[in-house]
């Protein structure tokens, strides 16, 4: 009878202490932006970190105009580093997608902010500024950011 009894209260302790253990609420990023989000955090502890991306692209008649223009290469600047480059005859009819072979895509860590401005440049093979500006970088999206002649 007394193991009995033991036996009962060895489970009912085994049974609370799972409860508790289970029961807590589990701290993580819970921002479905974040690429650090937690799918099974249930409370937002503040650990979450966001990225943004934009594609640069111009169509034909940017294209032309720079041909003409005796530019033969592009060169593009994000918050002062070189992101990619391009010949001036490569253009695009629509906004490409992010990550597309032979994009110009810029990928930008934003840490803790879900929103970011960084400034861009575009100089051709003889440094001449034909572009500049900001970009603005969200959380979890794609912005294409077209250069109009």
């Amino acid at each position: 009878m007394k193991l009995v009894r033991v036996n009962q209260l060895l489970l009912g302790l085994v049974i609370i202490g799972a409860t508790t253990l289970t029961s807590c609420k589990k701290e993580g990023c819970t921002d479905l932006d974040s690429t650090t989000y937690n799918s099974s955090a249930k409370k937002d502890d503040g650990t979450c970190q966001f990225e943004g991306r934009s594609v640069f692209w111009y169509g034909l008649t940017a294209s032309d105009g720079l041909v003409n223009d005796g530019a033969t290469n592009l060169t593009f600047y994000v918050d002062g580093q070189v992101v990619g480059s391009t010949a001036t005859s490569v253009y695009w009819t629509a906004s490409p997608d992010c990550g597309v072979n032979a994009s110009i895509t810029v990928t930008k860590d934003l840490g803790g902010v879900k929103t970011q401005s960084y400034s861009y440049r575009v100089i051709d093979q003889s440094g001449f500024e034909y572009w500049g500006g900001t970009l603005n970088f969200n959380a979890n999206t794609c912005f294409g950011t077209e250069l109009t002649w």
